[in-house]
């Protein structure tokens, strides 16, 4: 009986872990196919707008996609619809405000924030893409609450597939015919998997809850009682949130104007930009899927335990966890060490990410323990002394932009990148093995 009632939960882990794997693997060949297609500089303008579609999902998807979860999980049958209509109510309006800020100023978005004006058609495609994201993360946040996470799963993977199969015929299409295709196409095809994603997402919640409660509508119902449980969740998840991605995109936006001070010209900025962030980057951060995945799982095994209180599983899963990610991380340090710039040539064709592979190699072990370790943490309840951590890191990197690339270039971001990922290691050990003795001590 009990493994009847924990197996939904072992088998929703591992359809998300599978299909994010997957759509990992998709989304890195296709970011092959993008760097072969528009160079190192096409790739510096589309990774410049990744700032805006950041801060757009921070504050109008992620924090209610959680928060309509969370809410869900601990409801009856009849009462599961309740949070996700008071989600869309909040987070629809935001959205359509959003894209239209996005929409009707992106020349000055472009030009004030991004410094970049040739990036204000993409974001004039980008903004119809965020009510769509908005809607299916709070879909999404039902069927997470409801432990059926076989839709989000195969949503994510029509998301994918949609945008690589739509821009690969419009480009193939434009290429065949003599033409050069524009980067604004790879935007378009984003906005296109999110209607695709978006569309199955409603279908599939339509369908379920006919299926569940013939006597099913669409009728919202509200209390004063859920919104004040909503917003008290929502609120501070969604601040924290914010505030790390508002830092993130600062820092993002910041690279190529201090590389601009250390004397470039811009081609060479969105050049060096492009494949810093759209190349040697992602193929850094690949592997990070695995421990990723064990980071999901660690989780509910972390809270498990402790609220049984063995806190000897605690720390055994603990040690053998930073151990994995840790004797992971040397491999990959030095499988990009040593054939870095051999894969930065094969895969895209640029000897400049395969030198970025080389140097960066080093942030592999600090880089896959972090992961997990956030993991352990939010499972023992640290999630305050994680995003404190986070924070202060943000700001080491920040500053090693604003004061180190006007000086060193883009190797003063690379040691920005050492510093803050060895203080997140040592920080993020440090308060886990502390809070584990600590707790362990008091139920001796």
């Amino acid at each position: 009986m009990k493994y009847s009632k924990t197996h939904p939960l072992i088998a929703g882990t591992l359809v998300l872990t599978g299909t994010g794997l997957l759509s990992r693997l998709i989304g890195f060949f296709y970011r092959i196919y993008l760097a072969r297609l528009f160079g190192e500089e096409g790739m510096g303008l589309y990774q410049l707008i990744g700032p805006v579609l950041s801060v757009s999902f921070a504050l109008t998807a992620a924090g209610f996609q959680t928060t309509i979860s969370r809410l869900i999980a601990g409801r009856t049958c009849d009462e599961k619809l309740h949070p996700l209509f008071l989600g869309l109510f909040l987070s629809l309006p935001i959205s359509f405000l959003f894209s239209a800020v996005v929409f009707l100023q992106a020349d000055t978005i472009s030009i004030c924030f991004l410094s970049q004006e040739k990036c204000a058609r993409m974001l004039r495609i980008l903004a119809f893409s965020i009510p769509l994201s908005s809607l299916h993360s709070c879909v999404n946040g039902y069927f997470y609450g409801r432990k059926e996470t076989a839709v989000p799963a195969f949503s994510q993977l029509l998301e994918q597939f949609t945008r690589v199969g739509c821009v690969w015929l419009l480009t193939s299409g434009i290429v065949g015919r003599g033409g050069v295709p524009d980067i604004s196409l790879a935007v378009f095809g984003l906005a296109l998997g999110e209607l695709a994603s978006s569309a199955f997402s409603v279908i599939a919640l339509i369908l379920s809850r006919r299926k569940t409660d013939r006597s099913f509508n669409l009728q919202p119902v509200f209390s004063k009682k859920l919104t004040r449980d909503f917003l008290s969740m929502l609120l501070p998840l969604s601040a924290n949130r914010l505030s790390l991605t508002v830092l993130s995109s600062i820092e993002a936006v910041s690279i190529p104007i201090k590389l601009r001070e250390y004397g470039l010209d811009d081609s060479t900025v969105l050049s060096i930009y492009g494949v810093l962030t759209g190349m040697a980057l992602p193929l850094l951060f690949f592997p990070n899927a695995l421990t990723g995945s064990l980071s999901v799982m660690l989780l509910p095994a972390i809270s498990e335990s402790q609220a049984k209180r063995d806190y000897d599983r605690v720390r055994q899963n603990t040690c053998r966890t930073i151990c994995f990610c840790g004797g992971l991380g040397i491999l990959c340090m030095l499988l990009f060490t040593l054939f870095g710039k051999w894969l930065g040539s094969f895969l895209f064709k640029s000897d400049l990410a395969g030198y970025y592979l080389s140097m960066l190699g080093f942030l592999c072990p600090f880089l896959y323990t972090n992961t997990t370790l956030s993991g352990i943490l939010q499972g023992l309840g640290k999630a305050g002394s994680l995003f404190a951590v986070n924070l202060a890191a943000l700001f080491l990197r920040l500053s090693f932009v604003l004061l180190g690339i006007p000086v060193f270039g883009i190797r003063g971001y690379f040691y920005g990148l050492l510093f803050s990922h060895l203080l997140q290691t040592i920080a993020l050990s440090s308060i886990c093995f502390r809070t584990i003795k600590k707790e362990s001590r008091l139920t001796s």
